[in-house]
């Protein structure tokens, strides 16, 4: 029986492969291939078989494809959640509740030269895969101060990180969140996704599902990009969207 490669990973950086797939010169059939399965998700077709006909017609890589699905979102998706995102100007005494794994892996991913996507909702995200697990990289404290320090200076009120408990090292996360920040709450909790659904509170998330789901949000983690690092390695796909 193979055994089991530990993660030694120090870095969310970025993947052997990105510098081709991602090179300016593929950029703009990405970004056809967003706007295609964009229009095809408009059009009611099931998400699987939309990105396998798109990927398909444009002879895509799976990473691609993976790139391609995160950015793209029905008109009627992104109507919707323009109509309900929040300004960070507009934060001051709010409080916010924190769909932690998904705004700190974009974070972690742009402090280390990992590729960040600029989406056609306006969101940035990342292109990591979670798969129940975590690792606590040189980039996590850092990306937690650079968030904490967006919300204060945009004076947000009550802030609460919410972690998938299920998720393997999230209560080591949970520890070094309440010791690097001991104002905020952190919480495990088995559905995250599920409670920022029906949050009283401003969301800051940029998962879709929950986008879809819940009510005011703040695209978090594309103000502290922009913030803290303005060097990212941004692949705009919404660009022409």
């Amino acid at each position: 029986m193979a055994r089991a490669v530990p993660d030694r990973r120090r870095h969310r950086g970025p993947n052997p492969q990105d510098a081709e797939l991602f090179a300016p010169e593929r950029l703009p059939v990405l970004r056809s291939a967003v706007a295609d399965l964009s229009r095809l998700l408009s059009r009611g077709y099931p998400s699987g078989a939309a990105l396998k006909l798109v990927g398909d017609r444009h002879a895509l890589r799976e990473r691609q494809r993976l790139a391609v699905r995160r950015a793209a979102c029905s008109d009627a998706a992104r109507a919707d959640r323009a109509r309900r995102r929040v300004c960070a100007e507009d934060l001051a005494g709010r409080p916010v509740d924190v769909d932690g794994f998904n705004v700190l892996t974009t974070v972690e991913a742009a402090l280390a030269g990992g590729v960040v996507l600029g989406c056609r909702d306006g969101c940035y995200r990342d292109m990591a895969s979670m798969h129940g697990s975590w690792r606590k990289v040189e980039e996590t404290l850092p990306a937690v101060t650079a968030v904490m320090d967006r919300l204060r200076a945009a004076g947000a009120g009550r802030v609460r990180w919410l972690l998938d408990a299920p998720v393997s090292n999230s209560g080591r996360l949970r520890a070094a969140l309440l010791a690097a920040e001991p104002s905020v709450e952190a919480l495990l909790v088995p559905d995250p996704d599920r409670l920022l659904a029906r949050s009283d509170a401003l969301v800051a998330s940029a998962d879709s599902g929950v986008l879809d789901a819940c009510g005011p949000w703040l695209d978090l983690a594309r103000r502290v990009v922009e913030h803290a690092t303005p060097e990212a390695r941004l692949v705009d796909l919404g660009a022409t969207s």
